[in-house]
Formats: C-alpha cells, sequence, structure tokens
C-alpha cells in the first residue's frame, strides 16, 4: 500500500509539472504530437492488436461478460479510429488562450474572458482501450496533463498504447509525464488518485454504475460523471414508420454494449399495432430479448411481461423494454421518471412535437429522427470525447476540448484607478 502510494505521489507530482510546461505549448507542437501518435499507432497496430489479443483471452477466461469483453477488443478498423480520431483533434481549432466577450466599462477598463487549461486530468476507465488514445489526444490539445487509469483487464493494450502516446510526446518536444498510464493493477491506485487535490484539477471516472458511484462518493476533487445510459426513443403518431423502424432497430443493435444504445422503445397507441409486430420481427431474428407492458404484449407474444425495474435498467446486452403510450406527454412524463438524462430520440414529422421534445427532455443529448448511437463525440465532430457527462454544472454530453478548459477573466487596463 505504501509503494502505491509513493508511486502516486510521484505521478501527480510530475504530472503538475508537466501540466505547466503544457499549458505554454503552442498550436504546432500539439498538434505535431498528435499526428506522431497517430502515425506510431498505426505503424504499431500489430503490436497493438497482440497485446490486446493477450487481454482478452485472460479476461474470456477469468468468465468477464460479453459485454465487457466486447468494450475490451480492439479490432484492425477501431486502431485505424483511434489514429483517425487523433488527426480530428489535430485539425480542430485550439481554444487555448482565446478570448471572448472583450467590452469596455464606464471606468476605461475592458474586460474579458480567456480560455484556459483545467490542469491535471485523472481519467478511471474500465474495458474500452481505445479511451487511453481518446484522452490523451483531448487532454494534449487542450493544454492538460492526464493521468490514465485503465481497468486491470486492459493493462497490456493499455501499456501498448501508452508507448505510441510517449513516442508522439517524445518527437514534439514534450514532456512524456504529460500522459501518464498507471502500471499497476493496485486497485488502490485509484483509492489515491481521486483524493490527490494538490495536484489533480478534476477526475473523469468512465465504466460502470459501481465504479462511477465510488468515485463520486470517494473523491476529494470534482468529478465529471454520468451514472448510466437508460435511452429511449420515442415513435411518435406521426412518425414515418419505415425510418422510425430503422432508427429503432440501429438504436437498440448496432452495439449493445454501449451507453448510448436505447434501452427501452416508446411508441404511441395509434400506430403500435403497424410498427411493433414487424419491428419486434427484426429485434427477435437478432436474438434480442423483449421485456413489454400489457398492451406491447398484446401485439407480440413472444414478448415477456416487464417490470417496474425494467424501465429504470441500463442492459447493456441485447435486451430491450417496450412500451405503449397514449402519446408524446406520456412519453415524455415516461422519461423524465425513468430515464437518466443520458440520450433520447424521438421520431416524428410533426415540427411542433420535435420541439417539445427537444424543449421538454432533460437529457444531455436529445434528437429528432436519429439514432441515439450518434452522441459520441467523435459523431458530434468533438475528435472524440473523453465521456459523456449526465451533470449540468461545467460540461454536459459528449466532452470534448472545450469541456476540458475553463475561462478566466482578464481586465485590460491603461492606468485606471478605482475611486
Amino acid at each position: 500500500m505504501q509503494d502505491v502510494k509513493q508511486y502516486m505521489q510521484v505521478v501527480g507530482k510530475t504530472a503538475r509539472a508537466a501540466s505547466r510546461l503544457m499549458a505554454q505549448a503552442d498550436t504546432a507542437t500539439k498538434n505535431r504530437a498528435l499526428t506522431e501518435i497517430a502515425v506510431a499507432l498505426q505503424s504499431q497496430s500489430a503490436q497493438l492488436l497482440a497485446a490486446n489479443a493477450r487481454d482478452v483471452s485472460a479476461a474470456r477466461a477469468s468468465g468477464l461478460d460479453d459485454a465487457s469483453v466486447d468494450r475490451l477488443t480492439l479490432t484492425e478498423k477501431s486502431v485505424l479510429g483511434m489514429a483517425e480520431g487523433l488527426l480530428q483533434i489535430a485539425q480542430l481549432p485550439d481554444l487555448i488562450g482565446a478570448i471572448s466577450d472583450l467590452s469596455y466599462r464606464p471606468s476605461g477598463i475592458q474586460v474579458g474572458k480567456m480560455r484556459v487549461p483545467l490542469g491535471v486530468i485523472g481519467i478511471i476507465y474500465e474495458s474500452r482501450p481505445n479511451v487511453t488514445a481518446d484522452a490523451a489526444g483531448l487532454c494534449l490539445k487542450s493544454g492538460n496533463a492526464a493521468i490514465l487509469r485503465g481497468g486491470s483487464e486492459a493493462i497490456h493494450s493499455n501499456q501498448a498504447i501508452a508507448a505510441c502516446v510517449h513516442a508522439g510526446l517524445r518527437a514534439a518536444g514534450l514532456p512524456e509525464t504529460a500522459v501518464q498510464v498507471i502500471s499497476t493493477t493496485d486497485r488502490a491506485a485509484v483509492g489515491e488518485l481521486i483524493t490527490m487535490k494538490e495536484y489533480v484539477d478534476v477526475i473523469v471516472p468512465r465504466g460502470g454504475k459501481s465504479l462511477i458511484e465510488r468515485v463520486s462518493a470517494d473523491a476529494r476533487i470534482p468529478v465529471i460523471k454520468h451514472l448510466h445510459g437508460v435511452c429511449h426513443v420515442y415513435i411518435d403518431d406521426e412518425a414515418d414508420l419505415d425510418k422510425a423502424i430503422r432508427i429503432a432497430d440501429n438504436a437498440k443493435t448496432q452495439r449493445y454494449g454501449v451507453c448510448n444504445a436505447m434501452e427501452t422503445l416508446l411508441v404511441a397507441q395509434s400506430v403500435a399495432a403497424r410498427v411493433l409486430p414487424g419491428l419486434c420481427k427484426i429485434y427477435l431474428d437478432k436474438k434480442v430479448e423483449l421485456r413489454g407492458d400489457e398492451a406491447a404484449r398484446a401485439l407480440v407474444r413472444q414478448m415477456s411481461a416487464a417490470t417496474e425495474e425494467d424501465w429504470f435498467t441500463e442492459y447493456l446486452a441485447p435486451i430491450l423494454a417496450v412500451r405503449v403510450v397514449a402519446g408524446l406527454d406520456e412519453a415524455i412524463a415516461h422519461i423524465a421518471t425513468y430515464g437518466s438524462q443520458h440520450t433520447d430520440s424521438i421520431v416524428t414529422e410533426n415540427y411542433s412535437k420535435a420541439m417539445r421534445f427537444l424543449r421538454e427532455v432533460d437529457s444531455s443529448s436529445v434528437m429528432v429522427n436519429a439514432s441515439t448511437r450518434f452522441a459520441d463525440g467523435f459523431e458530434y465532430g468533438l475528435g472524440a470525447e473523453i465521456g459523456i457527462s449526465t451533470d449540468k454544472i461545467h460540461a454536459r454530453g459528449p466532452v470534448g476540448l472545450e469541456g476540458l478548459t475553463s475561462q478566466k477573466y482578464i481586465v485590460l487596463g491603461s492606468g485606471q484607478i478605482r475611486v
């Protein structure tokens, strides 16, 4: 335990020192680092996949569930996706140092705001090794230092990606300690990281509900978080039903073990008989277990009865809750009662209903005629994301560059004194 504490203290001190250098780094230097990391990921693809194969093999042997194994697994496509994300981040405008809202006051001073880094960002995540590259890239571009603590199940993958990150930092003349991936699997490292308030400015947990609850309860540092993703698609009585079926199918089955997958389908009563039998056949053909209310079960006999708990549940699996609602008001009320303020979508051709849904559904992403699977930093043009926040303060929704910065007031004078 003492060794872990000492190790984390060294990590924290060096990260704080690196953060000062990162805050000074110019745009060209940061972009070069991002480009060099992308090149390293592509050139080391075989080594990354070999390291990942070790993790996947060990995870299966230990009995890790299928959804977690899916999130853990890298492919040639996902390695290329990591590299592409970094190159996209390099193309984004550099926010650091940007001045906004500059205006004169009656005293003659000018008052404005300047965009600045947060400092040192601690990120705790499970399974997904791509987070290592995404988080490193976003923290670098936003002028921050990062301490990354991945799950023990991805230790070899994360260390292999870290080697590519460090190669890119060296090539750009930036300190390797600007991104540190914790090398110990000892869980005591998490306890140290979330309490090192002298070295770490914000914590971002990415993982299961139990991890995020633990971090939120024990951290002595501000936390950007979302506990779970109970996402909804509501098919309105004025929906284009072909469009609705495509969206509802994609929102659930494109990938199961992700926080932006639909977990509850809501269907307006007047169109339920026309949409549910065909849509549910698609789900059943894809081996999705269906749990519905009485009205939904009357239309699809293969559906089991949903319990009250099902409406609250983030399955992260091929299971879907289905409810027939009277209309828009009941759909919005259901989402307000059971949702997690992550992502919710309406399918409708009625503009007024769409606008009501956008205004009244209190979630970090609210959509019209689109799959919830689009709630993602890469899809939103952020290059990548460090996580999705369902908090309402500082950052909300996919957290990209702006969410990793703050603003300070600046004052420009010409000798004014207050009288």
